[in-house]
């Protein structure tokens, strides 16, 4: 047979493969979608009363800031939102008509006063979630363990000064820093510390540590950075007295330079991560990409953290790099996942990616270190009545479900792995992996 009709037939041959990988196996699908989740990243909501309002559900939340153009899978006329209506609440339309959305929203509101206080519980059971990790500033009404789990935000003890020069650099920025101002005002007041400290010895001693152990009681079990959207995650080593006293210099008043306060930032952070460790809470740290149109990309490359994974005074840390690097940067994930004590999860890519985009950064994951990816839904509040939360909560479940499914069902046609093993990583990554990190009991 003449040579080109062998390599036309092998071309052929690898796209059929290809094609069919695209497709999950239906008897690996019914598993997975049987698999009850734990969520290792998400933001629900709380209960509120009529006139209420839920402002805790993010310490630096996207809803203020100028906003910016949807991608297609996050757009009302993605198709999964109609799925999600017609399963979450037996819609039984295949349009938007006016008509038939206000019925929808209808259902959703007598549900929602039907269930009272356990309608978050409610929802969970609906998009196969077994436990949710909640970031949030704190719990409230309808949150309650053990169905949601508190992951505290721990960015502002890293900014104790001034913040007006760090403030100016962007609108978004503007906004999110008087933010971490007020958040740690509130810290120190639960604490019962008026003032700030004198000296950095004393800010560590009678805040920092005191507030994490604080989280610790309250049981949280992570605590939680967004740095990235303040500054840039190069976190570098940093000298003690040197940040003692660039934070003696500055507490009196004045406004720090910025070079001087990015050391005591680096200096914070890791006393806060080696504090962490000391209490076996796990640091989440924001990685990839962000909401506003200011916001750093560049900035949030997890290889800039490289240094602190490598610092071995943190190896009892354990992080978990939130997103996965979500954009640009998933293919260094990967790579940094060899370091003991980093993990990572899918939250955010179930929502921005398609699920065939998101089984092929799925796939190179599990490629390297099955053990170390968990589920993510990302899931939050703020949008409209038609699309809020809970169709958020069911597409990006879904997604992720499907992605697991191409992911492990390419891995199987390419003889990496058997169909048992599918079935095993399936079960860790929606389950067994965050069970194990946090210390749980699998009762199932």
């Amino acid at each position: 047979m003449d040579m080109k009709y062998l390599v036309a037939i092998s071309i052929l041959l690898a796209a059929a493969a290809s094609a069919t990988a695209q497709k999950p196996d239906p008897g690996l699908m019914k598993e997975i979608h049987e698999i009850r989740a734990i969520d290792n990243h998400s933001h629900p909501p709380r209960v509120v009363a009529a006139g209420e309002r839920d402002d805790e559900y993010d310490a630096l939340p996207c809803d203020p800031l100028d906003p910016t153009s949807p991608n297609t899978m996050t757009r009302p006329e993605n198709p999964q939102y109609l799925a999600a209506w017609k399963y979450l609440w037996g819609y039984q339309y295949n349009d938007h008509s006016e008509a038939h959305v206000r019925s929808l929203i209808e259902t959703k509101q007598r549900i929602r006063r039907d269930q009272g206080d356990h309608y978050a519980t409610w929802v969970l059971g609906r998009l196969g979630i077994e436990t949710e990790l909640a970031n949030r500033v704190a719990m409230g009404r309808g949150l309650s363990a053990p169905q949601f789990r508190w992951v505290p935000f721990d960015d502002a003890l890293l900014f104790p000064l001034n913040n007006e020069r760090l403030a100016s650099e962007t609108p978004d920025r503007k906004f999110f820093f008087a933010r971490e101002t007020m958040l740690l005002e509130r810290y120190r007041r639960e604490l019962g510390v008026e003032a700030l400290p004198q000296t950095l010895a004393g800010y560590t001693a009678r805040v920092v540590t005191p507030e994490l152990e604080r989280q610790k009681q309250l049981a949280a079990v992570a605590i939680k950075f967004e740095a990235a959207y303040l500054r840039s995650l190069d976190f570098e080593p940093s000298d003690g007295p040197d940040a003692a006293a660039i934070y003696a210099k500055y507490v009196r008043g004045g406004v720090p330079d910025k070079a001087e306060y990015l050391r005591l930032q680096d200096y914070l952070f890791r006393y806060v991560a080696g504090e962490a460790g000391r209490l076996t809470l796990p640091v989440h740290i924001h990685t990839g990409a962000g909401c506003g149109g200011y916001f750093s990309l560049s900035g949030s490359n997890p290889l800039l953290l490289e240094s602190v994974l490598n610092d071995p005074r943190l190896r009892k840390t354990t992080f978990v790099l939130i997103h996965g690097g979500a954009g640009p940067f998933t293919r260094e994930m990967s790579y940094l996942l060899m370091k003991p004590n980093v993990y990572t999860d899918l939250s955010e890519q179930t929502w921005l990616e398609s699920p065939r985009r998101l089984s092929e950064v799925l796939r190179d994951w599990l490629e390297w270190y099955p053990e170390k990816v968990m589920f993510g839904t990302d899931l939050f509040p703020g949008g409209t009545p038609e699309i809020d939360w809970e169709e958020i909560g069911w597409q990006t479940a879904e997604t992720a479900r499907q992605a697991l499914g191409m992911a492990l069902t390419g891995m199987i046609a390419d003889d990496e792995i058997t169909r048992e093993r599918a079935s095993e990583i399936a079960r860790m990554v929606l389950r067994g992996n965050a069970i194990k990190l946090y210390g749980w009991t699998d009762r199932r």
